[in-house]
């Protein structure tokens, strides 16, 4: 068949295809990972990493991909933002932040302590934004502008715009536009709405930052649920081009400059490598679309913009092979190319075959080989068009241990690209180091555990801090009855008019500025200052600062009250390393972590790989057993050697 006439019927397809998509929810499979991650979009100071399931911290990097049990904390003078399809999560100084669900529907926030600004710019039907605090679980209900501030004292939610419900015990109220509400307790809890409180430098910031995602130019040009794509204004231009349509060119980027090139790789799971681009628009290029050389430049090409993307954790093929590496003189080396458009990413993580289609589909924006992505059957050989002008090469220690590739690239000579195959995956098992998030730092003056997340309506734990300390009594009152309008308590006036911003109210704490983003990170942290809010009172009345007594070096973790129920924790590296050195390179099953999980060996991965394994390099075979001299009168027989 020749191939105008397969392109007619594969574009005939996808006129089918692209707008079920557009019009129905990815709701991942059983098993499959999630069709979105968490982008964490800026830094500022010294923020610290602990990856789900581990104990060691280590210093965040811009541009990391975070997933559900991954955890967050900026230090004093920090701040951070994570950008999650339509939403974002800005965190203020001394923010102690856990991702404890993400999924195709649900995004779950844990926030023990600090101050956190969430903007929704989308809701979905069906979708769900979820803040648990130790003071009460917050539904967002619609698109809007949420913050919340928790300490040991309590948790000050302010509703900007939008609307949210606060529950927990036999408590539901909400909280609408322009209202603010302090709650206390834990079972049960109290609600009080109080006046709004002030802006203050996190608010201006958060401000800032929305209006700068809200209408970027990008828009015109892909999904709104494409995390980065207010950067690519910034750092780039768009032009139209016949064969592709609109293509993004990067500026400003250096003599020999070529994608996957100037960043390192991470192991994050369910996706295991994963790639951590250094440029500070270096997400959305990375983990959606393909990239094509036109004119010697090299452009971007999205997906489709009225689709919902399917993140990637890097659009790359991998080479290797027997004959790739000989010659290279440093030994063991790993080396990959950038996708470029309509051919297939094949990925090396569990998926079933609707995924495969979905990631393919909604990252090229012509479809002309949607037979190669449902049905692959000759896959060895496709043309890759960037295989000979983008391949990078590093030796197998820089790739396993997440050095900067560009510092670390090995020459090859275009013979030795040529022989190289296409391989399913580098035969790599993450190291420790790798696996909990990169370079460790000291740990932050929080609890190494994990909060504990409660669900609505279960006793909660008593929480005590180190050495059996019990945390600062919380004032009880008679718990709020769940209607939506708050009732005036027996001790209080009623909650004051909402107050608009226009006409400040009592400000809360000031911030001082944060330092640039290239601060180090410090060996020994300091117990961050004591919490200080300014908490609204009745009008007329005189407004005192708060301020309650400060964290330890230690301070007890607290309950969090949730309505959704987290997944489970995720496993340790430690428990999850045996099995992954038996397939390096390979995330592990969901049969085999639930293997694990059950206390069972994890047994053998039964899923089929359509892309072989990179073979070793032909070695010199073990001597062989030298016959016995024959005699003289036969003539010396010639010595053979047995290299091959």
């Amino acid at each position: 068949m020749t191939r105008p006439t397969v392109n007619r019927i594969l574009l005939a397809l996808a006129v089918f295809v692209l707008p079920w998509l557009a019009a129905t929810p990815l709701a991942a499979q059983t098993g499959d990972p999630p069709t979105r991650a968490v982008r964490l979009s800026y830094l500022n100071g010294n923020v610290s990493l602990q990856a789900q399931g581990e104990d060691q911290w280590s210093q965040a990097s811009l541009n990391y991909t975070l997933t559900t049990g991954d955890r967050l904390y900026t230090d004093q003078g920090s701040r951070a933002e994570l950008q999650v399809g339509p939403a974002a999560v800005r965190m203020s100084a001394t923010t102690d932040l856990t991702l404890a669900n993400l999924s195709d529907q649900v995004m779950q926030l844990g926030l023990e302590q600090g101050s956190v600004h969430v903007t929704v710019f989308e809701l979905q039907p069906g979708n769900t934004v979820e803040v648990d605090t130790p003071n009460g679980a917050l539904n967002l209900l619609e698109a809007g502008d949420y913050r919340v501030d928790t300490d040991p004292n309590g948790t000050l939610v302010t509703v900007d715009r939008g609307r949210l419900q606060v529950s927990g015990g036999d408590v539901s109220q909400e909280i609408g536009n322009g209202q603010a509400a302090e709650l206390t307790g834990t079972n049960p809890i109290q609600v009080q709405l109080v006046q709004p409180p002030g802006r203050d430098d996190f608010d201006n910031w958060s401000e800032e930052r929305d209006r700068r995602m809200s209408s970027p130019r990008s828009a015109r040009y892909v999904s709104r649920y494409m995390p980065g794509a207010d950067d690519l204004d910034d750092y780039g231009r768009w032009q139209p081009n016949t064969e592709y349509g609109p293509v993004w060119y990067p500026t400003g980027v250096p003599a020999g400059w070529a994608p996957y090139r100037y960043g390192h790789w991470a192991w994050v799971e369910p996706w295991g490598w994963t790639w951590v681009e250094e440029e500070p628009w270096g997400f959305a290029p990375f983990h959606y679309g393909r990239w094509a050389l036109i004119g010697g430049a090299w452009g971007w090409v999205p997906g489709p913009a009225t689709v919902v993307p399917v993140y990637a954790p890097a659009l790359v093929a991998f080479v290797g092979g027997s004959g790739f590496s000989i010659g290279i003189s440093i030994g063991s080396v790993q080396a990959w190319f950038p996708l470029g458009p309509r051919e297939p990413f094949i990925p090396w993580y569990h998926h079933d075959d609707d995924y495969l289609r979905r990631v393919n589909v909604t990252n090229i924006r012509n479809v002309t080989n949607i037979n190669n992505i449902t049905n692959i059957t000759n896959v060895t050989n496709i043309h890759y068009v960037n295989q000979t002008v983008a391949t990078t090469v590093v030796s197998t220690n820089a790739f396993s241990t997440g050095q900067p590739v560009a510092r670390q690239m090995v020459h090859v000579t275009p013979q030795q690209i040529a022989r190289a195959q296409i391989i399913a995956h580098p035969a790599v098992a993450p190291t420790a180091r790798i696996a909990t998030g990169g370079t460790p730092v000291a740990r932050p003056p929080v609890q190494t555990a994990r909060p504990v997340m409660a669900v609505r309506g279960q006793p909660l734990p008593t929480p005590r801090a180190a050495g059996g300390r019990s945390l600062p009594p919380t004032a009880t009152r008679t718990p709020a009855p769940p209607s939506r309008q708050a009732e005036v308590q027996p001790n209080r006036q009623a909650p004051p008019p909402v107050i608009t911003r226009t006409t400040p109210p009592p400000a809360r704490r000031i911030e001082t500025p944060p330092p640039s983003r290239q601060a180090e990170v410090q060996p020994n942290r300091q117990a961050p200052p004591p919490v200080t809010r300014s908490l609204p009172t009745a009008r007329g009345q005189v407004n005192t600062q708060r301020a309650p007594a400060p964290f330890s070096s230690a301070p007890a973790p607290r309950p969090l009250i949730t309505r959704t129920q987290p997944p489970p924790a995720r496993i340790p590296f430690s428990a999850r390393q045996p099995a992954l050195e038996q397939h390096p390179g390979r995330p592990l099953e969901p049969q085999q972590r639930q293997n694990i999980r059950a206390g069972r060996p994890a047994g053998p991965m039964q899923d089929r790989e359509v892309l072989p394994h990179a073979q070793p390099a032909p070695r010199s075979a073990p001597p062989q057993q030298r016959p016995a001299p024959a005699p003289k009168s036969q003539g010396g027989g010639s010595k053979k050697n047995s290299r091959h």
